[in-house]
């Protein structure tokens, strides 16, 4: 059920429905003022400068965020996830999450009531927006918080959620494993990307066996340990290259010998190269 609208009427519709906060802080208060609003919907935008990292949190909400400028971090339970420009990530009610920027930062944010989605989306999904979705998003971003849900722009609203739903998935992704005897590994993969111990390494450390660890990397996963390290090296990189840093910079901190060979990877996995990808971003 709906929780009553803790403002008045009057004051909400004088807070415009697409209110850009321009810091971190701002971002918070206008946040919780959208998730109570007795709409299926609330949205803001934000920009969040220079390296940003927030607190691990959880919202009564899911939530849609769109890149615009920069490139956002975020990691779950669930995994790492990208989000460069033109792209969404829906993050369900209740799902605790924490977001990483190396440089200025612009995005737009849609909270949306539990049951307004479509069924199948109970898991964190990124999406390659199109045109279409950036301009419903913009349109109900400019409307009213106590919108008219039963006239045009309800109608927008529905059609903004249904684009959303459809939307498939993208790649920039890397799933964490749960097992809790891999936790220390993990760890220390996802907080220092260029770590460069060796499976055997780990093994000694962790009082496991190369095998046992190899078998519930694949498990948990679906990728070898070095695969899934090669990952989370490329979405860190993908983070930094669009924050504005260089290529062999990137390169180093993440754990390569050369640039050459992070540009071998990037366009193996990728299809492109590190550069093409900074124009596109």
């Amino acid at each position: 059920m709906r929780k009553p609208f803790p403002l008045e009427a009057e004051r909400c519709e004088t807070i415009p429905q697409g209110r850009r906060a321009a810091d971190p802080r701002a971002a918070r208060a206008l946040s919780a003022s959208l998730q109570a609003v007795p709409r299926r919907v609330g949205g803001m935008g934000a920009f969040y400068p220079d390296t940003s990292t927030s607190t691990r949190h959880a919202h009564a909400r899911g939530q849609f965020i769109l890149g615009v400028t920069g490139v956002t971090a975020m990691l779950t339970d669930e995994g790492c996830f990208v989000v460069p420009p033109d792209h969404g990530l829906w993050i369900p009610p209740g799902v605790v999450h924490q977001s990483r920027s190396w440089a200025d930062v612009e995005v737009q944010t849609l909270y949306v009531e539990a049951d307004a989605m479509p069924a199948g989306h109970g898991a964190c999904r990124l999406v390659r927006t199109t045109p279409l979705l950036r301009a419903l998003l913009a349109e109900v971003l400019a409307m009213p918080v106590l919108y008219d849900e039963h006239g045009r722009e309800g109608r927008l609203v529905d059609l903004l959620l249904a684009e959303i739903g459809r939307m498939p998935a993208s790649s920039l992704h890397v799933a964490v494993p749960q097992d809790d005897r891999l936790g220390r590994i993990c760890e220390s993969v996802l907080s220092r990307a260029g770590e460069t111990r060796t499976l055997d390494e780990w093994a000694l450390l962790t009082g496991l066996s190369r095998r046992t660890i190899t078998r519930l990397f694949r498990r948990e996963t679906g990728m070898s340990f070095s695969a899934w390290q090669q990952r989370v090296r490329l979405m860190e990189a993908l983070a930094r290259l669009g924050g504005g840093a260089s290529v062999t910079s990137v390169a180093l901190d993440v754990g390569y010998d050369s640039p050459s060979a992070f540009t071998a990877m990037f366009k193996r996995v990728l299809g492109t190269c590190p550069r093409t990808y900074l124009d596109w971003a």
